[in-house]
């Protein structure tokens, strides 16, 4: 009764126990993911801001800066959207744009139209050439330059009194002779400053907002120079466009932005490709370091010739290389004939040498010559059935002459 037993329950616990084998792999590995998951989620969790927010206290924030600014008695209006920074940018105030890329046409004509006639200033960071067509017709952008400690060498009190300072990114070539082009590299400004048209708003373009950071701040004349810019006026705005602005999903606004694929690429996107060029270039001068001739290798086991052979058959079957295939037989065929009727190796594919050899030593061969010929020397066959048949009439003349040449009387080496 125990045997029974055990009988019954080997068969259903052995396929389970090779299931938790084969699928406890996949369950550790999913289990890890969400582990590691939750562990990002909750180290992630207290991050509420994002880069260059005020409110943020992070590396890439800008929390010092407001504080700063607050001590110089400046207030800070945090905005999201573009209706609320066209109706915040009053008289006296600095509207600072830190994306400007993300407005669409709409939203950049509609705060360049709310801010034309009241005094102030607008900021913008790292605009691109949509942003400024809608804020400074005629300024258009150059190849960026690398982040790195500047001099102003121009004469804007701000960055006179700044000194040194952390610039770089975007250049702008701007056709103003009025303008204040400052912390230059290869002769154009990182930092470009539009007067203000008819007692309105003067415009400050920035490359780069690294100099913003909290990180950033304390290092040669950042701190100076944004306080600066940004505390020209007793309220300063500061607009952080989102996505998730309503302006940027309408229907209308996306008409009218006419951005193509090449626009929302970074400027420096060519350099970036030609650096992958040359990697894929030098990786595969790398690789290729690697083969050299051919080294014989001794197999560790013997192969049959008849396995190879049927190999290879196989493979012209499955190429329909019936050309091939009834040209390597003829081939053959023909070599181990030419020592057996006399004929030297050089001329076993020589028809005229050949065939009058093989029609003197055969007879089973074709009586005509041409039909020999065919045989030897004919064209490829049209179907894989008439391959077989050519094999086994090369077959038989191969036959023919080893048994004629076997029952052939010899002279005695005595006599």
């Amino acid at each position: 009764m125990t045997t029974a037993t055990t009988d019954t329950i080997a068969p259903s616990s052995t396929p389970a126990r090779h299931l938790w084998r084969r699928s406890r792999g996949p369950l550790l590995a999913l289990l890890l993911l969400v582990v590691t998951g939750l562990i990002l989620t909750a180290l992630q969790s207290g991050e509420r801001y994002g880069r260059l927010d005020p409110r943020s206290a992070d590396r890439t924030g800008s929390r010092a800066l407001a504080q700063l600014l607050a001590a110089q008695g400046v207030t800070t209006q945090v905005v999201t959207t573009s209706e609320e920074a066209a109706a915040a940018s009053g008289p006296d105030t600095t509207l600072l744009v830190t994306d400007p890329d993300l407005l669409t046409t709409r939203q950049l004509t509609g705060l360049r139209t709310a801010t034309a006639h009241t005094s102030g200033r607008i900021v913008l960071l790292a605009p691109g050439p949509i942003a400024l067509k809608a804020f400074t017709p005629g300024v258009t952008t150059a190849s960026q330059a690398d982040n790195t400690a500047r001099r102003p060498a121009c004469s804007l009190p701000a960055a006179r009194r700044a000194g040194d300072a952390l610039l770089g990114g975007r250049r702008y070539v701007a056709p103003d002779g009025t303008a204040d082009r400052c912390y230059l590299s290869g002769g154009l400004p990182t930092l470009l400053r539009l007067p203000a048209p008819d007692a309105g708003r003067d415009t400050v373009l920035l490359g780069s907002p690294d100099f913003l950071y909290n990180h950033r701040l304390a290092e040669r004349g950042n701190a100076s120079l944004a306080l600066q810019l940004l505390g020209a006026h007793k309220h300063l705005i500061w607009y952080l466009p989102s996505l998730s602005d309503p302006a940027s999903s309408d229907p209308a606004s996306a008409q009218d932005d006419q951005r193509g694929f090449l626009d929302l690429i970074p400027s420096g996107w060519s350099w970036g490709l030609l650096q992958l060029a040359f990697a894929a270039v030098f990786a595969a001068l790398w690789r290729a370091r690697r083969l050299g001739p051919l080294v014989p290798e001794r197999l560790p086991v013997t192969v049959p010739a008849a396995e190879t052979t049927e190999g290879h058959a196989r493979l012209y079957e499955q190429a329909n290389a019936r050309d091939r295939a009834s040209a390597v037989l003829r081939a053959a065929t023909r070599t181990r004939l030419a020592p057996l009727i006399g004929v030297p190796p050089a001329h076993a594919h020589t028809p005229d040498i050949l065939l009058p050899a093989v029609q003197a030593h055969s007879t089973t061969a074709p009586a005509a010559e041409d039909g020999l010929h065919a045989l030897l020397f004919g064209p490829a066959p049209a179907e894989d059935k008439a391959l077989v048949q050519l094999a086994d009439q090369l077959d038989e003349l191969e036959i023919s002459i080893v048994s004629q040449e076997r029952h052939a009387p010899r002279e005695h080496p005595d006599r």
